[in-house]
């Protein structure tokens, strides 16, 4: 009997350790592939800043009809079409390319630049977006620990952390543009109780318009003083928030100037 018991404990003691070594392997897996995507995220950055000014994109590799991609991002476009533009916040870490995938929805929540399986995934636009028409830009990004990827936007559940980060650089692959934060707010995704936001892409009146940017300062976390009028082109960026189910921090913008 005693020889039983004996066999038992080694047996869930070599379970246990098995397990332990699994999970283990696992979590340094992760953090591995995270620091690797990092790094790959910051050469791509890099190749953006040091591109030249005065090329001009191949015939074979235009956007739409009497458009050029802008210098800077030519080489990542050839390199991956489904690149629609770039988005940075000075201040923080978040410096990424955007991508979509109209044929794939959410393709990229899992998926490097590469189009290689990733935890990191890349931030990308959701697909019923139109880049050029679109009265709403919704774009989604991973909430990674240590500020990685929009992991940075919880930063702005602090006012004072916003009255320092007001404008988002959001760039499409013809133009540069720049938004001004409208509201921060947290809800719940996939539920009757919070506010689907991701269906707000084209305004069918004004009335839709105003009752949408009126929901959002409504959730807002504090009064950033900034509202959005009927013609105004927005982004709504949204990430993952941990205080609830299904949690999301949202962050809106206004495209100024």
């Amino acid at each position: 009997m005693k020889n039983y018991k004996s066999i038992i404990c080694v047996v869930a003691a070599v379970c246990l350790l098995g397990t332990a070594a699994f999970c283990g392997f696992r979590i340094y897996h992760y953090y591995a592939e995270v620091d690797e995507q990092t790094e790959t995220f910051e050469e791509i950055a890099e190749m953006v800043e040091q591109a030249p000014t005065d090329e001009t994109v191949p015939d074979d590799a235009p956007v739409s009809e009497g458009e050029d991609v802008l210098a800077k991002y030519q080489k990542l476009y050839l390199q991956n079409e489904d690149m629609v533009g770039w988005i940075s916040i000075a201040g923080t870490t978040i410096n990424y390319p955007v991508m979509q995938s109209r044929n794939n929805p959410n393709f990229y929540l899992k998926h490097n630049f590469e189009k290689e399986y990733s935890y990191l995934g890349t931030p990308y636009v959701q697909e019923n977006c139109d880049i050029a028409e679109s009265d709403n830009l919704v774009i989604y990004g991973h909430h990674i620990k240590g500020g990685k990827m929009f992991g940075a936007l919880e930063d702005y559940k602090s006012k004072s952390f916003y009255e320092e980060h007001k404008n988002i650089q959001f760039d499409t692959l013809t133009e540069q543009e720049e938004y001004e934060i409208v509201a921060v707010f947290k809800t719940v995704a996939y539920s009757s109780e919070g506010f689907r936001y991701y269906d707000f892409v084209d305004a069918e009146n004004e009335e839709d318009f105003n009752s949408y940017v009126g929901k959002c300062k409504e959730l807002a976390l504090y009064d950033t003083g900034v509202t959005a009028e009927y013609g105004d082109r927005l982004i709504t960026l949204s990430t993952c928030e941990y205080s609830a189910q299904n949690g999301r921090l949202v962050v809106v913008a206004k495209k100024v100037g």
